[in-house]
Parts: structure tokens; sequence; C-alpha cells
């Protein structure tokens, strides 16, 4: 675990204003600030950003959090990555589990440096070479898709870095995956007479390459070894460049190769990312389905890329929720995105993308065309090979779809589907219907503890009522003030560390309400005293119809001496009220 006392530094540190102008550019309103926001299409800014309490909010889409919450939204990245980068923004190193500073934080930074020296080296080299700068233009790639890309090229020659390093055999270069030793001791260049993809990190960073050979040689395509910088299993080719394509279309397309990424974006499909010469990972997708709502993989019409999109399927299952959507086009045989793209235009390879089959369409076509339907051995097949698909699913509603569908192929009836696939749901009673505290006394003390939060410990949590979602999230927040001992947490850390409740929710939403509606700090003390004193009252309220149905049932004698005091305070107390009104 990162430790907190780390986090709140981080939050600290982090001016959310000049972050977020950083990716989208900001305009003074009022007490905030305004833009269109990053996060859905909007043509009059709704994305509202505070200074004073470091919090963002839309209020057309709802995206809201902090800086933290910012950069996995916009960049698609993990809580991890996400400190990470703003750490890196600050000067600071990321602790690992147990809170200690990195001891690889310098010799990071130390690859990071060699791989963006690599990457100038191989752009400049392409001008050099006529029959790279031929290659791409054969292939249709422009001088600005090449530039978009960094594409470059590695010369032919065994040592061509040596004139980008002044020290050609230091260690870090066989740590980045650029230089190879081999068993005579001799160093020599891995990438050579091959045109090169930088891959580029959701930071800006070059983290690795992917070289494709001129001519006839093997491997066709060359990637980087894993190292510090580069886990094959969490990047893709183009994510970067193809960011703001994806927003706008809010669909990713999924291909091959780095040249069938380049290609559609020369055609003007820019939403489209490579794999970097592995299957799909649940990584992958997850960070896929951050960027945008709707994932197509399009791949070759070829056993290869059949195998690929079924590896595809099966590691997107347990990462596709209800809110999203997975769609699959298969490539006639023979052709790949890049040779479509060129023959068809882009409009029609944007038709197939937009009718691409759906997961689940795709999940039983896949299944059926490996069993006889037409026997009983075949549709039990059927379903014993649905089994385990079936259980791997995070959405239940598309698990449940799926079994309707199974149980229509295969002859069972869905009951029988469902109890030989393990998957009868547990009938649940719908939640017994409870009073609910009026929004409009709770909500105003719970923003009163945002802007405030040393109120916290002069509230009496006993007054407030059981039964409601706004009592829930002040306990909360309160038992989250108290935890923070002398030491007051700012206002982003202390949501921060309501991260992932089941209040989280609605305290954004009560502080999105403050950024609009903040409370004049001469006035804070007195707004919170009449809420106090209205949760009192409410109180009296409440033990005076407690008594009332006692009384019902058991008449006054029922009550204990004590019981019969409170009455008579209470009427006491009412007929005051009643006669100040008069």
């Amino acid at each position: 675990m990162i430790p907190d006392s780390f986090i709140q530094d981080l939050l600290y540190r982090v001016d959310l204003v000049d972050l977020i102008d950083g990716y989208v550019p900001l305009k003074k309103s009022g007490a905030n600030f305004a833009a269109c926001c990053p996060f859905h299409g909007e043509k009059s800014p709704s994305f509202t950003v505070s200074p004073s309490k470091q919090f963002y909010h839309c209020f057309g889409c709802g995206a809201h959090g902090n800086a933290i919450g910012f950069i996995m939204a916009y960049d698609g990245t993990g809580f991890i990555d996400a400190l990470r980068e703003l750490a890196a923004r600050c000067g600071l190193q990321l602790p690992d589990d147990h809170g200690r500073a990195p001891q690889h934080g310098p010799q990071r930074q130390a690859l990071a440096e060699s791989m963006a020296r690599a990457a100038k080296f191989y752009y400049e080299q392409l001008k050099r070479s006529s029959n790279a700068v031929r290659y791409l233009k054969e292939r249709g790639v422009s001088g600005e898709i090449a530039r978009r890309f960094g594409i470059g090229y590695a010369p032919a020659g065994g040592q061509g870095l040596a004139s980008a390093f002044a020290n050609y055999g230091d260690p870090e270069l066989q740590l980045a995956g650029l230089v190879i030793k081999n068993d005579e001791g001799r160093l020599y260049d891995r990438f050579r007479d091959r045109v090169m993809f930088p891959i580029v990190s959701q930071k800006g960073e070059v983290i690795a390459f992917g070289g494709r050979v001129l001519g006839t040689g093997e491997p066709k395509y060359l990637n980087s070894p894993e190292t510090p910088l580069f886990e094959k299993g969490r990047e893709l080719f183009g994510l970067p460049q193809a960011r703001t394509a994806i927003r706008d279309n809010d669909t990713v397309i999924v291909v091959e190769g780095y040249m069938d990424v380049v290609a559609l974006a020369q055609h003007g499909i820019g939403n489209a990312v490579a794999t970097l010469g592995t299957a799909t990972t649940p990584m992958h997708v997850q960070k896929l389905l951050r960027q945008a709502d709707r994932v197509v993989f399009c791949f070759d019409g070829d056993a290869a890329g059949r195998k690929a999109a079924w590896r595809a399927l099966e590691n997107s299952l347990e990462v596709l929720s209800e809110q999203k959507s997975i769609g699959f086009a298969l490539l006639p045989e023979g052709d790949d995105p890049d040779s479509l793209v060129r023959q068809g235009g882009g409009e029609a390879f944007r038709r197939m993308i937009v009718e691409a089959t759906p997961l689940s369409d795709f999940l039983l076509r896949e299944l059926s065309s490996h069993c006889d339907l037409t026997s009983a051995e075949g549709r039990a097949r059927l379903v014993a090979d649905a089994r385990p698909l079936l259980g791997r699913m995070l959405s239940p509603l598309l698990r449940l779809q799926l079994v309707k569908r199974l149980a229509q192929s295969s002859g069972f009836s869905q009951a029988e589907v469902e109890r030989l696939c393990s998957l009868r749901a547990i009938a649940r009673p719908a939640p017994a219907r409870v009073p609910r505290q009026a929004p409009s006394l709770l909500r105003p003390l719970l923003r009163l503890l945002l802007q405030k939060p040393v109120l916290a410990s002069r509230l009496p949590l006993d007054l407030l009522p059981e039964h409601s979602t706004e009592a829930r999230a002040i306990r909360t927040l309160c038992a989250t003030i108290a935890a923070s001992g002398e030491h007051a947490l700012a206002y982003p850390a202390l949501l921060e560390k309501l991260r992932g409740s089941d209040d989280e929710g609605l305290l954004h939403d009560a502080a999105a309400e403050l950024m609009h509606q903040p409370f004049a700090e001469d006035e804070i003390d007195a707004e919170f005293g009449g809420a106090i004193a209205q949760l009192l009252e409410s109180e009296h309220r409440r033990a005076f119809a407690r008594l009332q149905d006692k009384i019902q049932k058991v008449g006054v004698g029922g009550l204990s001496d004590e019981e019969k005091r409170q009455y008579l305070q209470a009427l006491n107390a009412r007929g005051r009220a009643s006669q100040a009104k008069v």
C-alpha cells in the first residue's frame, strides 16, 4: 500500500488548475475555472474546476474527482500509474508497498532518456535512407503521419547507435533493449535496417520500439524486449496519438500491426491502436474500456486472426461491464486493415466497425461452429464449452442473456442451463422501504462538513436518523476526518480517502454542489448551529411519535415514569410552539 501521508503530500503539491489546463484550456468563471468537458462532447462548457477545493466536476456527464481521478480518467491509467505520473510532475519518487522510496527511480529516468535519444537518432536517419522512405511512400504514408508517430529508420550497420551515445558500452543500453552483447562479448544494435515505430507511454515517453524489416529478412517485425520501462501486456501502440479521436468517437479499434494503425490514421481513422506482438490481455482491455464505451477488435480473417480474436474475447469477459460493449470485425481472408482501407476507403471501413459483431453473437457463433447442433452430443458440447466462459463473466446481465440464448440453441431449458453451469442466481428480496430523511436537512450539513472538516468533532452523531443515505455518508465522512487525528486532511485528500466507499458518489455530488453554493466563511458556524438545532428538533419529534405509538398500544399506564415525564415535556413544548405561532 502507498502510504496515505505520501498521497496527501502529493495532492497538496499538485495544482489541479495547472494540471488540467495542460490538457484542456481553462477559462476563469467566477471563483472557478471552466472548459468544455474532455470526457464527452459538448459545445458550451459545463466542466468546472475549483482552485480552492482542488476538485473538478462536469455538470453535463457527471465526471468528477481530484488530480488522481483526472489522470486516471483522461489517460486511462490505473491508480498506481496515476500516482506515478503526478509524483514525476512534482519531482517525487513513488514509494514501494512498504513506504520506501524505490531504488530504481534514477535508473528508470536514465533509461527513458536513452530511449528518447535513440528515437531522435532513428527519426533523423529516416530521411537518409531512400529505401525506408520508398517503403513508406509505397504504403501511402505521408510525411505528416510519419511525424505524428515518430517513425524512423535503424541503419543497417552493426553499431549505428554508437554515433548517438558517447558510451556505446554503457550497460544501460543493453538493459533498455537497444544493444545486444553476443557470446564473444561483441556489442551490436538490436535493430538494424528496419523501419522503426516508437512505442510511447501515456506520459509521452518512448518506452520501446517495433522494427519492420526492409526486404525479406526474418523476423518481419522485431519488438523491444521487456525492460523496467516496458511490459508488453500493459502497453498499446498508438494510444497516445489516438486519444482525441477515441474520445470523439467513443470507440477504440484494436488491430494487429503497427502499419495497420498508421494506414488507418492516414485515411482519417485515428482511433486505432495495436497490441505489441502479444495476445490481448485483460489489462489491455481494461485500459481501453477506460478510454471509450466501445472496443472493436479488427483482426485478419485467417486462422491466426480468428485465434487472436478468440483470445481477446476470453480476456474481455472478466472486465466487461454492462455499461460497455465489445465487438469483433474479422476481415476477408487475405486482407488486413491496411489493404482494406486503401482499396475501399475510410467510409467503408467505418461502416464495418459500426456493424461489428457483438461479443455475445461472436461467442455463440464461434462455439457453435465446433458443434453439430443437429445431434444431442453436439448440443451438449455447446453448453459444456460455454460453461467456463460464463463463469468468467463480470456482467451478470450479459451472462443471463447468453444463458437464454444457449437454452434456445441447445434445446435445454433456461433453468437446466443455469443448473448445469452452476449459475442460478440467488433470489434476493427487494429491499424494505424505509423512511428517508429529507435531503433539505442533511445535504447542507454534508456540505458544511466538506467545507470545514473540523466541525465533525462537534456533531452529535446520535441525532442522525438510522435509515438515510445522507446520514450514512455523514457518518463515513466524520469517521474519516476523526481517523486523520490532529492533521486535518485537505479537501482533495479527504475525498481520496473515500475513493471506492459506498458513499463516494453522494460525497462527490455534495462536493460538486459546494463548488457553486459555498457557504460564506463568517456564516459557517451559524449555519452549522442551525443544522444541529434542526436535527435536535427532528429527534424530539421522532421520540414523541414513538411514545404516542406506545400509548396507542398499551395506554398511558404502560409507560415508565421516565417515559411519562418525557411525554409531558414534549406536550408542553408543542403547546408553547403552537401559542408562539398564534
